[in-house]
C-alpha cells in the first residue's frame, strides 16, 4: 500500500514539473502580448505550484495546484497551450521526419539495387519463370510472394493458335526488341516502361515491365534455358544459332519490319504461353559513416554518386550507383580474361573476385572492354577510385565511364533488409 501512494506522489510531482515547464514557455513566448493582469495571474499560479513541489506536498494538493495553473494557461497559452490533436500530430511527424533525414544523411541510407550489374552477389529485378500453369502459385501464394519478395505476376495467354515468335535486335536494351512507353508505377505514379511484343501466329501479345527489368532473362528461361543458366552471352548465343539455322522470319512491328526468332513452342488459343514473376531488386542499408574515418578497401561493396562523372551525369544526372571497389589511388589494374589483376597479381579482397576468375557459382568472369581492354594496364590516379560490377558482361562500370572522385564516395552496403530471399542479412 505504501508503495502505491509513493508511486502516485512520484507521478504527480513529475506531472507538476511538466506543467511548470510549459507555463514557463508560455510566459517567455507570450508575455509581450498578454495584459499585465494575465501576466501577474500566470506568475502567481506558477509560483504556487512551484511552492507545492518544493514543500513536497501530497498528490491531492499537487493536483489542485496543477488545475489552477491549467485554468490560467487556457486563457493565456495561445498556440502553445492548449494544443489540438492536429498540431500535436504535425509536430510528431515533423520531428520524426527530421530524425529520419538526419539518420539517412549522416549514418545509414536505404538503397535499392536497380540493375543486375552486381548479380549474383546482389539482385536487381529478376524473373521467376513458370513453365506450366500447374507450376504457378495460387492466389494466396501470389499475395504472400508480393509481400515477401515484391514479386509481381505476369500471365500471358495465347490469343490464337501458333508458334511463339520473338522480335529481336531493337533500338533499346538487350536482345529482345522493345520500345519505351509511358506507364505508371504502383498504378499511380507516372513513369516510363519497356513494352515487349511477342507473336503467336499472326497475333501480337504485349507485356510492359520496368525499365531495369531484364526481360531477356525471362525469355531465355521460358523458351531456351534447358541447356545452361542465363547470362547475356547465353541469350546472344541462342539468337546467333537461330539465325545461322535459318529459324527466323520477318514481321511488321509498330509499322516497321523486324527480324524474329522462332522459339519452337506452339500453343493453342487460350493456352498459357508465357508466365513469370517480376521480383524486386535487393534493398539494403548503406553505412555512410565509416568512410569518413577509414579508407575504402578493395573488394568491398562501394556506393557513390555520379554527379561528377561526365559520362553518366551528362545523360542521367546525379544518381547513386553500387559496384565493387577494384582499385584505389596508385593501383594498376588489368583484365586477363576471365580474371582481374591488381598490381600484377590476381586481385583479392572479395570472394566475388575469385568466383569470377574461376567462372563458378554463376559468376561469368571479367570482360576486357573499354578502359580495361585486352592488354591494357590502367593506373588509378590520386583522389580517384575504380569500380567494377560483379556481372562484368552486363555492367556499365569504370571500364566505360572512368574513375569515381573521392569526394563522391557515399559508403558501403551493410545489410540486405528486403526482399526476404537468400540474400537477406549482412551484405557481401
Amino acid at each position: 500500500m505504501f508503495g502505491f501512494f509513493a508511486s502516485q506522489e512520484k507521478k504527480m510531482r513529475a506531472n507538476a514539473g511538466n506543467w511548470l515547464e510549459l507555463a514557463d514557455k508560455v510566459y517567455h513566448y507570450r508575455r509581450d502580448v498578454l495584459t499585465p493582469a494575465l501576466v501577474t495571474e500566470l506568475q502567481l499560479r506558477t509560483a504556487e505550484l512551484k511552492a507545492l513541489v518544493k514543500d513536497r506536498a501530497g498528490p491531492e494538493k499537487l493536483k489542485l495546484g496543477i488545475e489552477r495553473l491549467e485554468e490560467v494557461m487556457r486563457r493565456t497559452g495561445g498556440a502553445i497551450y492548449p494544443k489540438t490533436a492536429l498540431v500535436e500530430n504535425i509536430e510528431f511527424f515533423l520531428v520524426a521526419a527530421i530524425v529520419i533525414l538526419g539518420i539517412r544523411t549522416y549514418f545509414v541510407q536505404p538503397f535499392k539495387i536497380p540493375t543486375n550489374s552486381m548479380w549474383p552477389t546482389y539482385n536487381g529485378m529478376t524473373p521467376e519463370v513458370y513453365k506450366t500453369r500447374a507450376d504457378e502459385p495460387g492466389p494466396v501464394a501470389v499475395g504472400a510472394r508480393l509481400l515477401a519478395f515484391g514479386a509481381w505476376p505476369h500471365r500471358l495467354d495465347a490469343p490464337a493458335a501458333g508458334e511463339v515468335v520473338i522480335p529481336v535486335f531493337g533500338e533499346a536494351r538487350g536482345v529482345v526488341n522493345c520500345r519505351i512507353v509511358p506507364g505508371r508505377s504502383w498504378l499511380v505514379i507516372p513513369t516510363q516502361l519497356r513494352e515487349y511484343t511477342l507473336f503467336v501466329g499472326t497475333q501480337e501479345v504485349k507485356v510492359k515491365v520496368p525499365l531495369d527489368f531484364d526481360f531477356d532473362w525471362a525469355v531465355y528461361d521460358a523458351f531456351f534455358g534447358d541447356r545452361s543458366p542465363y547470362t547475356p552471352q547465353a541469350m546472344q548465343a541462342v539468337v546467333q544459332r537461330k539465325i545461322q539455322a535459318g529459324q527466323t522470319e520477318t514481321r511488321v512491328l509498330n509499322g516497321r519490319p523486324v527480324q524474329c526468332i522462332k522459339t519452337g513452342k506452339s500453343v493453342q488459343a487460350g493456352e498459357r504461353m508465357f508466365s513469370f514473376d517480376e521480383v524486386t531488386g535487393d534493398q539494403l542499408f548503406v553505412d555512410r559513416m565509416s568512410y569518413h574515418f577509414v579508407r575504402p578497401s578493395v573488394g568491398s561493396g562501394f556506393v557513390f554518386r555520379t554527379g561528377h562523372i561526365p559520362a553518366i551525369a551528362d545523360t542521367s544526372g546525379d544518381q547513386y550507383y553500387i559496384k565493387r571497389l577494384a582499385g584505389v589511388p596508385g593501383d594498376k589494374l588489368e583484365i586477363r580474361e576471365p580474371g582481374l589483376f591488381r598490381n600484377g597479381a590476381p586481385i583479392t579482397g572479395s570472394s566475388a573476385f575469385a568466383e569470377n576468375a574461376k567462372r563458378t557459382n554463376r559468376y561469368g568472369g571479367y570482360e576486357a572492354r573499354g578502359g580495361l581492354a585486352a592488354g591494357q594496364v590502367l593506373e588509378i590516379p590520386k583522389d580517384k577510385y575504380y569500380a567494377l560490377g560483379d556481372n562484368s558482361y552486363n555492367s556499365q562500370d569504370g571500364r566505360y565511364w572512368g574513375f569515381v572522385p573521392a569526394k563522391d564516395v557515399v559508403g558501403r552496403p551493410i545489410f540486405v533488409y528486403y526482399p526476404f530471399s537468400r540474400h537477406w542479412g549482412p551484405a557481401r
